[in-house]
């Protein structure tokens, strides 16, 4: 089950807009608003500088998901149909290497859409990362596609959070011919029949990750 009804980025873009536009209103919201006589109490200063860093955290993922959809050829496509045929390219990874679509015949590939900047993702990811270490050994692929600005963008935050499944930059050639389905995090799984098993989009349960390893 997906932890809401419609996809988490989405709901991550729109509040990040409505916060830059509160932001930039110019208002006096009641948490930060003194009292007549100047005093503010330091409760209310606290819970101040929080909201104003939850607003400038919503305002910055609102604008890098903007330049990100702005980069993404097909960014608005819906996800792929279960059962249908999932046609493979090369990936550039991370770490150097290739993606190539051969090393996924009669394997189980989990095709997961994520950007460094993304909440949601921040806290699926490791949940990938756990699933990728379990079930790899029984024929479970992981193939990470990053949105970020940069490959070092990505890079950098993999190995700081130490995650290790492998990853790849969403390049142009890539979106065109494996075109990120609206959404974020994404997560599409591949069965080994080369159709598609699974595909939701936005931040899904912890236990909903582990129970991918029933395509195996």
């Amino acid at each position: 089950m997906i932890r809401s009804d419609r996809s988490r980025d989405e709901a991550c873009a729109d509040g990040g807009a409505a916060a830059a536009g509160a932001a930039s209103a110019g208002s006096c919201p009641a948490w930060a608003c003194v009292a007549d006589d100047g005093a503010q109490s330091p409760q209310w200063d606290r819970r101040s500088l929080l909201r104003a860093a939850a607003l400038a955290t919503a305002a910055a993922a609102a604008s890098h998901w903007s330049a990100a959809r702005a980069q993404q050829p097909g960014a608005d496509r819906a996800l792929p149909a279960v059962g249908t045929p999932l046609a493979l390219t090369e990936v550039p990874l991370l770490d150097g290497s290739r993606f190539l679509p051969a090393s996924a015949d009669g394997r189980v590939l989990v095709l997961y859409w994520w950007a460094s900047w993304c909440p949601f993702c921040a806290e699926m990811s490791p949940l990938i990362d756990a699933l990728w270490r379990a079930q790899s050994a029984r024929g479970l692929m992981v193939l990470g596609l990053s949105i970020d600005k940069s490959p070092a963008d990505a890079l950098g935050y993999l190995r700081r959070k130490g995650l290790g499944f492998p990853s790849g930059f969403v390049t142009p050639e890539v979106a065109r011919s494996l075109p990120k389905p609206r959404g974020l995090p994404v997560t599409v799984v591949r069965g080994r029949d080369g159709r598609v098993r699974m595909a939701e989009a936005g931040q899904l349960f912890p236990e909903d990750v582990q129970d991918i390893a029933r395509f195996l």
